[in-house]
């Protein structure tokens, strides 16, 4: 299958990326690498160094989107800038997914919406509606 794999440089993504070459997946990592690291990534897969602002084209069977602009000081500070690569980034990925028939769109919120927690939340956990 080929794999689409947006932000796979950084932790999650490229953990994720790890599972999917294992499983033996051709994966494309698009990845700008501001806070993700080439290092993280597997040799197996290949590297489109490009941020989401942009649009792009791919041939994936699937897309999971996890590039972000994820820094709570950063989106307080920088509104603009959050929502350029949080809803623009999002729509070109979405754009690139219709583009090439990806049956599946993944996008994850990592933690921000469980707040500070003393153990890992599961999925059925509150949320956290507090504003930083």
């Amino acid at each position: 299958m080929r794999v689409l794999v947006t932000g796979g440089a950084g932790f999650i993504g490229s953990h994720l990326v790890d599972a999917l070459v294992e499983r033996g997946d051709e994966v494309t990592v698009v990845d700008d690498l501001s806070t993700g690291r080439r290092e993280f990534i597997s040799e197996a897969a290949r590297l489109l160094e490009h941020d989401i602002r942009g649009p792009f084209e791919t041939d994936a069977d699937i897309v999971f989107h996890l590039a972000a602009q994820a820094d709570v000081g950063t989106s307080v500070e920088r509104p603009a800038f959050d929502a350029e690569v949080n809803v623009v980034g999002t729509v070109n990925v979405l754009e690139a997914a219709r583009g090439a028939g990806a049956a599946v769109v993944f996008s994850s919120t990592g933690g921000a919406i469980y707040g500070d927690v003393a153990s890992p939340a599961s999925e059925d956990a509150p949320l956290s509606l507090a504003m930083p």
